[in-house]
């Protein structure tokens, strides 16, 4: 369940800093009763940001097989054989 807390509640940066740590999703923060912005420690932000890479990069992925752009495997290995002389 996602954690909410009143704007009013950042005054107190240590303990925020804390929370945002332990949090394992993002924490919401409401001004007047509104969702207003969210929260989230730099490990989750970056853990995030790597995932959404991977996902836009599958997404690309999937469109070239769709579009027919692909190589046979057997192939490719053997000019990379060649090309580097391994």
């Amino acid at each position: 369940m996602p954690q909410i807390i009143p704007i009013k509640d950042l005054k107190n940066t240590s303990a925020i800093a804390q929370m945002c740590q332990e949090a394992t999703e993002p924490i919401y923060i409401t001004k007047n009763g509104y969702s207003s912005m969210v929260i989230m420690s730099s490990k989750m932000y970056e853990e995030r940001m790597f995932l959404q890479d991977v996902y836009c990069k599958l997404t690309a992925a999937e469109e070239q097989i769709a579009q027919g752009k692909t190589l046979d495997a057997g192939i490719s290995l053997e000019k990379i054989k060649a090309k580097f002389k391994l």
